[in-house]
């Protein structure tokens, strides 16, 4: 083994497991030698010597000797301790979301490279009877020239128990304190047991931008669908998009 791994092994005989490693490393050499070489050291069965170590001790071995397969160990680790849950992301399930959708909260999607959230608000949009067609689900885009448009429909949908999606809120900083005051006023007025506000945003470029109403994003259903990196959640996350 390359001297800088040497080095790190030494340092094992510091924990009281691993007092003795050298003298069994000299001893059962081959062991070791195929243990070292292994494609998947994490996986195969170590040298008799530290056979029966736990799976904590062998991520010790694994970073001192073999730190290129210490990230599957610590999967394995996570795995058997907490949950498969917080090792693979499970497919974004809109339809879950949908349940904790109620008048008093706005519902807040944050937007992300490759993430669209539109077609998933409108499949449980038209799940609940609501379409554009006939005016009882309302998509706005918000840009220049539609703050009077977003105004009128939001008190609409509050009567008549619509879901109103504005897109794209942080392009209107300065109206996000108009909609806090109108969202405030539609529930003053009584708003429609129906009725849904549905908002989307780019997360702010620094952290201690403020884009969005502090009061909006506290009392608001936050929902934040982020593109996995790994291939195999993204092929679960494809998956589900068939029924």
């Amino acid at each position: 083994m390359p001297e800088s791994v040497w080095a790190t092994v030494k340092t094992l005989e510091n924990i009281k497991i691993f007092e003795n490693i050298v003298s069994q490393m000299e001893s059962e050499a081959l062991l070791w030698r195929r243990w070292y070489g292994d494609e998947r050291p994490e996986m195969c069965d170590l040298p008799k010597s530290v056979a029966d170590i736990s799976l904590f001790h062998r991520m010790h071995l694994l970073r001192a000797m073999r730190p290129d397969r210490l990230t599957n160990a610590l999967k394995e680790f996570v795995t058997n301790n907490m949950g498969v849950e917080y090792v693979e992301q499970p497919p974004f399930d809109i339809v879950a979301t949908q349940v904790e959708m109620n008048p008093l909260t706005p519902t807040f999607f944050v937007l992300f490279p490759g993430v669209n959230p539109v077609p998933d608000v409108e499949k449980i949009a038209k799940m609940s009877g609501k379409t554009v067609a006939d005016g009882s689900f309302i998509y706005i885009s918000m840009g220049q020239g539609q703050e009077a448009i977003a105004n009128a429909e939001l008190k609409r949908a509050g009567k008549e128990g619509c879901w109103a999606l504005f897109c794209n809120v942080h392009l209107m900083q300065d109206w996000m304190k108009v909609l806090e005051r109108n969202f405030e006023i539609v529930h003053e007025e009584g708003a429609h047991p129906d009725f849904r506000l549905l908002l989307t945003s780019e997360p702010p470029p620094l952290p201690l931008l403020e884009i969005i109403p502090e009061s909006i994003l506290q009392n608001s259903l936050k929902v934040a669908n982020e593109a996995p990196r790994d291939i195999k959640s993204n092929i679960k996350r494809a998956f589900t998009k068939f029924p």
